[in-house]
């Protein structure tokens, strides 16, 4: 058993990373069948996020994957670009590959942080910040990330444009089912924020 499997991580925590991690899987591509197929079998409850999956169940089973694959590419492909630039460069400086990927990717080594294999896209992409808080939190770069390390890499490279681009997701025009992934990140991302707003440190 190696040290990770050692550590229990709380419950809560782990949902918070499967969360981060679905939310990072559903942006990294389009979702075939069997990840559909799990998304229409998800169900909330009362509170707003759990308004927001069962927003997102209910898209879910009235889509298809070559539905899905068009409004993907339409938002974030295009014929030159898509509608939606998910780089956090971008949203915030105007441009991509500037400083905010510079920062990340000096973080990302010093937490031991690679880019996968066959991923080409800049790292200070949403799927792939999404999967690295993901795996902060159960500690899939070495021990779990203590609370105030996960506060610290989120409000620097997550708090400051994460909601906004959730916001421009559940708004854009070629979104059907990403706009119900926009609402759920978005309200994530609010919880999130609040939550680390009232840790110490």
């Amino acid at each position: 058993m190696s040290v990770a499997e050692d550590i229990k991580i709380a419950s809560e925590d782990r949902l918070r990373a499967d969360l981060y991690n679905f939310l990072g899987l559903m942006l990294s591509g389009p979702p075939d069948q069997v990840l559909l197929d799990q998304c229409a079998g998800l169900s909330g409850d009362d509170s707003t996020l759990g308004t927001a999956i069962a927003g997102l169940a209910r898209v879910a089973r009235a889509t298809k994957p070559k539905t899905v694959e068009s409004e993907f590419n339409a938002l974030f492909i295009g014929l030159g670009r898509g509608e939606l630039l998910p780089y956090a460069s971008y949203y915030l400086t105007g441009f991509l590959n500037e400083k905010p990927l510079a920062t990340l990717r000096t973080d990302m080594a010093t937490r031991g942080m690679t880019r996968a294999q066959n991923v080409y896209e800049p790292e200070d992409n949403i799927a792939s910040l999404m999967e690295m808080m993901g795996g902060m939190i159960v500690g899939r770069f070495g021990l779990p990330a203590s609370l105030d390390d996960q506060k610290t890499f989120f409000s620097k490279h997550i708090s400051p444009w994460a909601g906004h681009f959730y916001s421009d997701l559940e708004a854009a025009k070629n979104s059907v089912l990403y706009a119900s992934i926009g609402s759920v990140g978005k309200t994530f991302m609010e919880i999130e924020r609040e939550a680390f707003r009232m840790t110490a440190g």
